[in-house]
């Protein structure tokens, strides 16, 4: 638990700091990291087709594209309570990007800078933020929107309810979060027309999750180390418009990042939530909330149904998602 006094301090220091954010940029040129080249690959994260129920052509495959570059924002007094950013930022080197971490106080700062050097050298954006960070990571991509320039990978780790919708030019969007916490508890949401992919997960049913140790989450550090190492290889345009997730995860379960939603056709009778979730290795309660329905209810030839997925890597095959009679 954290003390009375310590969370004063901390709701005290968060109100001075939006102040300083809002009033005036912060001068800090002399805290912005080196920028260092590299590149890596690692395993991807597959849902498996079903078994001979449905087909699609495979994706379009992306042009070669230089290893991603990621911009990390700590909250209000990141280096106290936003040091999962650090962690994060670590084994995103370690697995050869591209990666500093910054106080949210200078994103405008940093954003000119990303802006240059996309100009200078085009490379997949990828921005996470903590809490107030999180509000910058979506304040920095209007920046970009600005600029005709395109983010591959937005994620916020409960951002500030204040946070901006996700702008247009966000190719990907996560938002991990607690819709009952008081310091973060962002639940956001896209802007009209936004045809990316979306998925939000709310832990307010995870009772050892809070606002002060969700950015540490050790499996989901290792999920978005995963998808940022795959970006060069992972065409942003999967199969199919992609369906908006929505998840509020169950006590106990795992928090699987999926990208998007998949529309799957039934093409065969007999089928219920149950059976597609042992087909695709999926949790029950993803389908049950993803489609409102019963995982024991029948399902009929014709139907829709939507499958959380992840965007894969062009090599390896995709959810697929028409039928076949």
């Amino acid at each position: 638990m954290i003390s009375p006094t310590r969370m004063a301090i901390f709701m005290v220091g968060t109100v001075l700091l939006v102040c300083a954010w809002v009033i005036a940029p912060a001068r800090a040129g002399q805290a912005v990291a080196s920028h260092e080249d590299a590149g890596g690959s690692a395993a991807p994260l597959i849902s498996p087709p079903p078994r001979g129920d449905t087909e699609s052509p495979p994706n379009n495959q992306p042009e070669n594209q230089p290893p991603a570059r990621a911009y990390l924002f700590r909250g209000a007094l990141g280096p106290i309570f936003s040091r999962g950013m650090d962690r994060l930022t670590e084994r995103l080197e370690q697995a050869g990007i591209r990666a500093n971490v910054y106080e949210f106080t200078i994103c405008r700062l940093i954003a000119e800078f990303a802006i240059r050097d996309y100009r200078e050298s085009a490379a997949p954006i990828v921005l996470i933020g903590h809490s107030m960070g999180g509000l910058c990571a979506l304040k920095f991509a209007e920046t970009l929107e600005a600029e005709n320039i395109p983010v591959s990978l937005v994620v916020t780790i409960d951002p500030a309810h204040a946070s901006p919708k996700v702008p247009l030019n966000v190719e990907r969007f996560i938002n991990v979060f607690l819709s009952t916490s008081i310091l973060g508890g962002g639940d956001i949401v896209a802007m009209p027309g936004y045809h990316g992919h979306y998925a939000s997960f709310d832990l307010k049913d995870h009772v050892e999750v809070t606002h002060i140790n969700i950015d540490k989450m050790d499996d989901i550090h290792k999920q978005l180390v995963n998808m940022v190492i795959q970006l060069a290889r992972v065409p942003a345009k999967a199969e199919g418009e992609p369906i908006p997730l929505r998840y509020v995860v169950p006590p106990g379960a795992n928090v699987e990042l999926w990208d998007s939603g998949a529309p799957l056709l039934l093409a065969r009778p007999g089928k219920t939530l149950d059976k597609l979730a042992a087909d695709y290795h999926l949790p029950i309660w993803s389908l049950v909330q993803a489609n409102q329905l019963s995982a024991s209810a029948p399902l009929t030839p014709g139907q829709r149904i939507v499958i959380p997925r992840h965007l894969l890597p062009v090599s390896t095959t995709s959810v697929q998602t028409s039928a076949r009679q």
